[in-house]
């Protein structure tokens, strides 16, 4: 927060030395562009043990006075050093150099003398600015905002943040907090000055009318953030919840009038990210004449989900798991994500269909965590360049791999009926990875709209037990016998080991059963939504599950014959009942390639 030092004044704790031996106090009062008034052990303090540090004092305050012509930012106090005074001065006048928190706890005052007016930031940490671009859109109201005070709520923002919502909109500060208030929710799980919390949320959050002119709007929007700052060592955030055909001229905008020059700058780029590979290779080249790659983040909101964090997590912290995971112990893999009755695609999905939607990202990138080798590290970047190498060695898509469908809806189906006769709701392929690791095995997908009900999971299907002695145990449906291991996200999380077992009693019969791991019984707590998730990430600089330039290029050369041919009108769609199971074709691909359609 910023401060105002009138004859500049230090707070009291435990003093060893009556103040009055030295000079007079003088309260500190919040300044003008302060997050909030210093109370309590937010105050700045220093520890004095005898009278000649007054001396010694005055003349560091003129040294201040040199120094100090900004803000300094230190975070937050440390434990009482046990150093003698002159560690001490030697020690804040470092910290002062270097804008770090003085390791100080008691107190004492600068006399009147020859001292200015001085603001000082002494909230702790290097300040972060968020810009919400489109903030008064429905995913900015519903998801961002949301998921920016979930992490204030639970102490993941730093306490000197400031969050700014830009658009095009005549409101003031008051008028976005107003709009964005009742979609904000605590912590089910503890509740805590909720209503504090909430308060203090809002009121660093402030609003930019840009008008139509982006360039004047972003330099609008940098001075508001240099006001909040104030001078300090500053990062910023920027997400661009923009329509596709206004996200060049915001990111052009931004890069030239509105980075700040302290800190880092990163922008969080929402799908689609492109059309088709030409568009995309376009945004991302004029995207990379304004920014450095590290700064850009292209954001899959279900990719934040807890499901995808945890593949590289059983995989590598698992020995069980790691030796099976290859062509010689696994017949087939399934990803399936299917959309109940009442979920509606996004407000581009007419024109850009499910492959773009779903596929290109979500899809794909799942596949790349499940089928990549071991990083050297956890790093962002080691990661991905091992998701690269998957994404490199999947076969291009063929039409007779793939099926796509769409819905039948009428009028009184509450429901879009306006996607229109070549947009695809439903797709069904199945892949290959030509490497050494995966040759031959199958990965399945399958996902769409408007479907029996809500499904994200993943099956791992294991080969049958070669020359397996138990096989008239097992009955006549041998595929029901393979070991399984199942992560599911959706509709109860949860990781299940699918496992053959003898049946208790006189006699030999098998049973195929699940051990479960059902993470609402093992776990008590709310599961952050995926929008907290990979905020954080971004916050932090894990990019991991961010798409690189090169991933997204990837991407398009595996989709892109499936596009071309639909552009063509050589594919066609299949048509199914809404709140259905999907197109009958996809069951008859699954047989295609050896594989046993497990029933919803």
């Amino acid at each position: 927060m910023s401060l105002s030092f009138s004859s500049a004044s230090v707070a009291l704790s435990e003093c060893s030395i009556p103040i009055h031996r030295c000079c007079h106090a003088h309260r500190i009062t919040g300044g003008s562009s302060s997050f909030g008034s210093v109370t309590g052990s937010d105050r700045l303090v220093l520890n004095v043990r005898n009278g000649n540090l007054c001396r010694k004092f005055r003349g560091l305050k003129l040294w201040i006075l040199e120094r100090l012509n900004f803000q300094i930012q230190p975070a937050k106090l440390h434990k009482r050093s046990t150093n003698g005074s002159q560690d001490r001065i030697h020690h804040f006048k470092n910290n002062l150099e270097t804008g770090s928190s003085p390791s100080i706890t008691h107190t004492h005052v600068i006399p009147h003398d020859k001292v200015s007016s001085i603001s000082m930031d002494v909230s702790g940490g290097p300040s972060l600015c968020i810009a919400v671009i489109g903030a008064t859109g429905e995913l900015a109201r519903g998801k961002i905002f949301p998921a920016l005070f979930a992490l204030y709520y639970s102490g993941f923002l730093p306490q000197n943040v400031g969050i700014f919502g830009y658009s095009r909109k005549d409101m003031t500060d008051e008028d976005l907090r107003f709009c964005i208030a009742s979609t904000l929710t605590c912590r089910v799980d503890h509740q805590e000055n909720c209503g504090d919390k909430m308060d203090a949320f809002l009121n660093r959050t402030y609003y930019i009318n840009g008008g139509y002119d982006n360039k004047h709007g972003m330099s609008m929007l940098n001075a508001r953030m240099e006001q909040i700052e104030g001078g300090s060592k500053a990062n910023r955030i920027f997400y661009l919840s923009v329509p596709q055909e206004a996200l060049l001229d915001v990111a052009s905008c931004l890069a030239s009038s509105a980075q700040t020059q302290s800190g880092w700058n990163r922008i969080i780029i929402e799908k689609p990210f492109g059309f088709d590979v030409l568009s995309s290779y376009r945004l991302t080249q004029s995207l990379l004449s304004k920014y450095e790659e590290k700064q850009i983040y292209r954001i899959d909101h279900l990719l934040g989900r807890n499901l995808i964090e945890n593949l590289t997590v059983l995989r590598f912290a698992n020995l069980v798991f790691e030796p099976l995971w290859s062509r010689t112990y696994i017949h087939n893999i399934q990803i399936i994500l299917s959309e109940e009755l009442g979920v509606q695609p996004g407000r581009y999905f007419s024109g850009y269909g499910i492959i773009r939607d779903i596929v290109h990202s979500h899809v794909l990138q799942t596949i790349a965590l499940l089928a990549m080798e071991p990083p050297i590290s956890l790093d962002g970047e080691d990661i991905r360049n091992e998701k690269v190498k998957v994404l490199r060695s999947i076969r291009k898509l063929e039409p007779r791999d793939v099926i796509l469908g769409q819905y039948k809806a009428s009028s009184k189906d509450k429901v879009d009926v306006c996607v229109n006769g070549l947009t695809p709701t439903y797709f069904a392929a199945a892949m290959y990875i030509d490497n050494a690791r995966w040759d031959g095995v199958p990965f399945l997908v399958k996902t769409g709209f408007g479907l029996i009900k809500h499904q994200m999971e993943i099956r791992i299907q294991f080969r049958h037990v070669p020359g397996n002695v138990y096989d008239e145990s097992i009955g006549h449906n041998i595929d029901r016998a393979a070991n399984e291991l199942i992560l599911r996200d959706v509709p109860d999380e949860a990781i299940l080991v699918k496992v053959n077992n003898k049946i208790p009693g006189l006699g030999l019969q098998l049973d195929s059963s699940e051990l479960n791991l059902l993470y609402k019984d093992k776990y008590n707590m709310e599961v952050p939504d995926s929008y907290e998730h990979l905020l954080l990430d971004v916050i932090d600089g894990d990019n991991h599950l961010f798409m690189r330039s090169d991933e997204l290029a990837a991407a398009w050369n595996i989709i892109s014959p499936i596009l071309n041919e639909m552009d063509k009108d050589n594919m066609s769609l299949e048509l199914y009942e809404l709140g259905g199971r999907g197109p009958v074709g996809a069951y008859y691909l699954w047989a295609k390639h050896g594989v046993r359609w497990v029933e919803d």
